[in-house]
């Protein structure tokens, strides 16, 4: 199945030394090489970038290795296709509109005979059990509020809401708004919050570390969340199945 990293940060923060060792994933020290994506909330504005070549391989992933995007919430996945071809309009993170703010969301896992009837607000372009999956969460939360709600008000939602598609198979997904990052375990997830002090970190996937706190202040916070650990030496939680967290401004909220 596919990868997933998120990151959510107090204050914008580049994400090149996890999406370095992340990429590797993408072909070379993993076998996720059916394509990749990654999306970066700046304010109300969004970068996103997809590829279907292996992210080991793709030049778009070298640009973003090289390119220190700074960002309070960036949302990462490289795929290992089990339903829809290889193409670029099945490459996660998925992006759609929702109460005047951008949406961005990607899965791992297999959904088995998920098609549930989606008005036309929401529709999948590409032909995923994770695209459709993802317009189901955006309807039933556009019908369940009236008006924007907060972050906890949606958290609530989405408790309810991510079991009735998980009964159909792992549900592995983030979901980010750029004002917080909710994630949900099937199977596999772990997270990692950076706070100060700020120590030494070497790479899972590469040969790479870094002394953060060279690179921060004492006040920053970043919380990293990924399938599997991407560092050796810093202490990773892992989620259990069924649960569901959200991270505001680097910190687990609930």
């Amino acid at each position: 199945m596919c990868q997933l990293l998120g990151m959510n940060c107090n204050v914008p923060t580049d994400v090149t030394f996890s999406f370095t060792g992340f990429a590797q994933r993408g072909g070379r020290t993993d076998h996720h090489a059916d394509g990749w994506g990654i999306a970066f909330f700046e304010g109300k504005g969004l970068r996103h970038f997809v590829d279907h070549q292996p992210a080991c391989e793709s030049p778009v992933a070298e640009l973003i290795r090289r390119y220190p995007i700074q960002s309070k919430n960036v949302v990462a996945h490289i795929r290992k296709a089990t339903q829809g071809e290889v193409a670029l309009q099945n490459c996660h993170p998925f992006v759609r509109e929702l109460w005047g703010r951008y949406w961005v969301f990607a899965h791992n896992g297999d959904l088995k005979d998920f098609h549930p009837r989606l008005h036309a607000g929401f529709r999948p372009v590409g032909s995923t059990d994770s695209e459709r999956a993802f317009c189901w969460l955006m309807q039933e939360l556009a019908k369940s509020h009236a008006g924007v709600p907060s972050v906890q008000e949606l958290t609530l939602t989405l408790r309810e809401l991510a079991p009735r598609i998980a009964g159909h198979g792992p549900f592995n997904f983030m979901l980010s708004n750029g004002e917080a990052l909710w994630t949900h375990c099937s199977t596999n997830l772990y997270y990692v919050e950076r706070r100060h002090p700020f120590a030494h970190a070497q790479l899972a996937d590469e040969d790479v570390s870094i002394d953060f706190a060279r690179t921060t202040t004492p006040q920053d916070r970043v919380a990293v969340i990924v399938t599997a650990p991407l560092t050796t030496n810093e202490a990773w939680v892992k989620l259990e199945p069924g649960e569901l967290k959200v991270f505001v401004d680097g910190s687990l909220a609930g």
